[in-house]
Parts: C-alpha cells; structure tokens; sequence
C-alpha cells in the first residue's frame, strides 16, 4: 500500500529538498523551527506515512545487518568488517555485505534493497562520489523508513545519523608536529582524497600543525601520473624535508619518486602515510603510518547500532564515537 504522498512529493510541495523534509520528520537542529513548523503541518495534512511495508516488517527483528563497503580492494575496509562480524556473532546477528565500489549510483540501489526491511540496521561508509555530489537524499530515505543507521570512518557528513569514525585531524596535526618538534620546517603533504571529508580532515590538521609557516607544501589531486609529477617537485625541487601523505596511492607514490630521484629515505626525506601495517611494515624502507584500528572501528560500530537497536539511546539524539589513532614509527621516520 503506498502512501498518500511521498518524500519526495513533500519536498516539491514545499520547494525544498528531500533532505530538508526527512531532517525537519526527524527533528533535526539543522532546521528552522519555523521551516520543521510547514514541513510537519504538510504533512499531516496530506496523511504523509512512511512505507507501511517497511515499517511493518521492522516491528520484528530479522537478525541481520547490512553493512556498505565503498572500496573492498582496500585493506582496511576488509579489517573493519572482520571487526563488524566478530562483533555481530557474539549478537547471533548476520551480516549481509554491499560494495558500492565508491559510485553513487550502486549506493543508491543499495539502499533502496535495504529499505525493504530485509535488515535490523544499516552500516555504511559514504562512496567518494556521494560525497563528491553531496547527494544525500538516498541515505535520507533510509532513516525516513526509521531504519537505524550508523556512518562509520567518513563521518565528516551531516547527516542525522550515529557515527563512529578516527581523530583524523587530530592525527595529522600530531604527526605534522612530530617533525615540526625534531626541528623541521619543510614539512610537506600529498593527497589524492583531498575532494572527501577525511582527506579535508586530515589536510586541516596539517594546516594548524604549519599555520606559523608562511608556506605550505601542498599537493593533491585525484590522478596518479599529475600526483606523482606533483610529489616530483615537492621532493626535488622544493627539497622538502618530510612528507606527510593522507592515503594509500600519494604514500606509495612517494616511495616510488624518492627511489626514482635517488632519494634516500629517512636519510633524506621522512615520511609517514595513511597505509596498511600489512603493507608498511614490508617496504623498503618500512614506511612509518598512522594505525586507524580498522578492527576496533567495526566492532564499536556494530555495538552502537546494537545499542540504538535496543533502545538505549534517545530518539532524535546521535552518537559520535572517535577512536584515537596510534602513530607507528618505522624506518621511515628514523632520525
């Protein structure tokens, strides 16, 4: 049976967008009690309910959880999930995995098969093209249809949600100041997510780890050859004295610039990069990373949606848990 009116039937009524509507339904601090006023008043008048199908097959749990992987070829995403069905088991809980594989479009069919009511809650990181658009409204649905959600590690987004993420910021600041401590002032940074929140996250601790130096040596960008020239100029021609690289592709392209150019590292040049310990701890030189506890990360995100499942969070009130990263010193960083 479909209701009278839809989200999106709401939302035109009122010239405004889906989301505007789903956050005014859901008591939202980000809206005007005046806008939250017409969005309710609307609503009421035209009967406005949300899928009685989904609302009904949620009055009973089903024991399952789907959980949305943007990028299964990255190690840490697979760490996260052993956390989430480790912690899932101990709950006789399922665990039915998605991959958008960081399009937009597959998390949007995603989400419309979890809206169904095949699942208890929803776990889902953010796609990097979703967060490029800043197109939301997908994931609005899903709490229009009062199915818990938690966001985890790109959390950086927001939406009305529990989360559960790491200091990103705070761990680039923290390892931008550790060179700044061994008396180091070309302390460069490289980037190739600088387009999505934890990457802007990242770059910002940097920023105020470096705000009393008049330059900054920055570089992004979402390609691999123009990120490596990049990275070429940053070693070689600015003759930085450490680099601080915020993800996997600027990290191993710095290693491969540095042994191209003849770069000695640490001798050199020191480095630190958001990169797996199954990868760092193998390179040669051993790369110094900063350690995101991806297993740590899953487990406490299935334990907060078990515990918004149960009840013991307030209605309208969200959870934001950081986990504090560990900085691992390894050949990279030897002074």
């Amino acid at each position: 049976m479909k209701s009278k009116i839809t989200l999106k039937e709401l939302a035109k009524l009122l010239n405004v967008s889906v989301s505007t509507v789903s956050k005014a339904l859901h008591d939202s601090p980000e809206i005007s009690p005046k806008t939250a006023e017409r969005v309710k008043e609307l609503a009421k008048l035209h009967n406005y309910r949300p899928n009685p199908v989904a609302v009904n097959l949620k009055k009973s749990k089903t024991g399952t959880i789907g959980v949305v992987i943007p990028n299964i070829s990255n190690s840490f995403f697979a760490r996260v999930l052993s956390g989430m069905e480790a912690e899932a088991q101990k709950h006789d809980q399922q665990v039915i995995t998605y991959i958008s594989n960081e399009s937009l479009e597959r998390e949007k069919q995603i989400c419309d098969l979890l809206t169904s009511g095949m699942v208890d809650g929803v776990l889902i990181a953010v796609s990097e093209e979703t967060q490029k658009k800043q197109a939301y409204d997908h994931l609005y649905a899903l709490l229009d249809y009062d199915i818990p959600v938690v966001i985890y590690d790109r959390i950086n987004l927001g939406l009305p949600a529990d989360k559960i993420g790491v200091d990103d910021e705070k761990s680039f600041y923290e390892a931008t100041q550790f060179f700044r401590t061994k008396g180091l002032h070309k302390v460069g940074l490289a980037s190739a997510i600088h387009h999505v929140g934890i990457g802007q996250l990242r770059i910002k601790g940097y920023e105020q780890a470096m705000q009393d130096e008049e330059d900054l040596h920055m570089v992004t960008s979402t390609k691999p050859v123009d990120l490596k020239n990049k990275i070429r100029d940053l070693i070689v021609s600015e003759k930085i004295e450490a680099l601080l690289c915020t993800d996997f592709e600027s990290a191993i392209l710095a290693t491969r610039v540095a042994y191209e150019e003849n770069i000695k590292i640490p001798e050199d040049l020191k480095l630190i990069g958001y990169i797996s310990r199954e990868v760092a701890q193998y390179l040669t030189p051993s790369i110094s990373y900063i350690e995101q506890h991806p297993r740590e990360l899953g487990i406490k995100a299935v334990e907060v949606l078990n515990n918004r499942l149960d009840g013991k969070y307030k209605t309208g009130e969200f959870e934001e848990k950081i986990i504090a990263t560990t900085l691992v010193h390894l050949e990279s960083t030897g002074f």
